[in-house]
């Protein structure tokens, strides 16, 4: 991990946004902080009332319904949030954080045995999706199916989110016929503003939970191990005062960024930096060039462990802030607490970059394959 990547530093100053092609279709990024703050809360300017177009790419050829809630804008939106909310709350629960810290301190020791480990698909994979049954409040049997789906449920294997809409289906299915305290029954019998969810509904919170957040906190993980790894000073800094875990987890989020942009629709001709923007038309928020944002930030490039004010936006910002944040952050949290008490070095044995490849830029984010040696304490 790279964390003086920064594809968008010269058309951040120069011009504050960058223009792209996505899809064939043009994007101006916005790249400065403060405007990708203010575009952030303006929904009715940049509006997220797009079924498939708020991720870019677009992704009308890999899902059938609209993901709930990131696809909508208020009211509505505040309204679908607030049906889901309770389960990505979960991970503030100390009976969660306890099976969170059971589980990565099994798989730290697990992975210790050995001479080796690869660390995305054999380390951040299972810990990413056996969490996700502890948030979810299903038995964790369900994790090994999920692992099968891959990093990514719509891009990794040729399923093409087949395999999740069907899992769906059924999962519902069971929920509305034997009522549980799981997610899928609390879907099955939920109701927005008086009347039951219809399936479509139901099917785009499904979707939306295991498409939203399963690549990027794995490549979060990853990403902080590599780091780890290559500076076997920043895991003595935290040995020697653990309590600064909690900044620490912070400025991983701020410099991963596992989320370069999302995308905002104008629905109608609006300016942009500079740029028109047709009516129809997308912009993309590009978190990962706010923050890198050196009028915001003091020496961005520089991953600083006690980095304090951090007013990053890997999880988002303003209505739409990702739901999934505490499950993350709980993660990231509690890998580098476990870190701390059971590992004495990470050596790096091969790495292969994941690179974001488009027209107008190339962005560093995380590993396609990183194989580590992880030496006990």
């Amino acid at each position: 991990m790279d964390p003086a990547s920064d594809p968008f530093i010269e058309a951040r100053r120069k011009d504050g946004v960058l223009p792209c092609n996505f899809q064939g279709e043009p994007v101006p990024m916005i790249l400065r902080h403060e405007e990708v703050r203010k575009a952030a809360r303006d929904w009715k300017t940049y509006s997220s009332d797009a079924p498939f177009r708020v991720p870019i790419p677009s992704e009308e050829d890999v899902r059938t319904m609209r993901q709930l809630p990131v696809e909508t804008d208020p009211p509505d939106h505040t309204d679908y949030r607030r049906i889901v909310e309770p389960f990505f709350q979960r991970a503030k629960d100390p009976q969660m954080m306890a099976q969170v810290e059971a589980l990565i301190d099994g798989m730290l020791q697990e992975a210790m045995r050995h001479d080796s480990i690869e660390v995305v698909r054999e380390f951040a994979l299972p810990i990413q999706s056996r969490a996700m049954t502890y948030l979810l409040n299903v038995p964790e049997s369900e994790a090994d199916l999920w692992i099968g789906w891959g990093i990514h449920v719509f891009r990794d294997g040729g399923s093409k989110g087949m395999s999740l809409e069907a899992y769906l289906h059924q999962q519902l299915d069971r929920g509305a016929a034997q009522p549980g305290g799981d997610f899928f029954s609390a879907l099955a019998h939920a109701t927005f503003r008086g009347r039951p969810l219809t399936r479509e509904e139901m099917m785009g919170f499904g979707n939306l939970t295991f498409a939203g957040g399963r690549d990027t906190v794995i490549h979060t993980l990853s990403s902080v191990l590599g780091y780890l790894a290559g500076h076997p000073e920043a895991l003595e800094f935290l040995r020697q005062d653990p309590s600064r875990v909690v900044h620490a987890t912070e400025e991983f989020f701020r410099v991963v960024t596992p989320l370069t942009h999302i995308g905002r629709v104008c629905p109608v001709e609006s300016q942009v930096e500079g740029m028109t923007v047709p009516a129809g038309g997308r912009v993309s928020l590009c978190w990962a060039s706010a923050n890198q944002d050196e009028a915001v930030f003091e020496n961005p490039s520089e991953v600083r462990l006690d980095r304090k004010p951090n007013p990053h936006m890997a999880f988002g910002f303003g209505a739409h802030l990702c739901l999934g944040a505490a499950h993350a952050r709980l993660l990231v949290r509690t890998l580098l607490l476990k870190c701390i008490d059971r590992v004495s070095q990470i050596t790096v044995l091969s790495a292969q970059e994941r690179v974001e490849r488009e027209q107008a830029y190339q962005r560093v984010m995380g590993y396609e394959s990183l194989v580590v040696r992880i030496a006990p304490r």
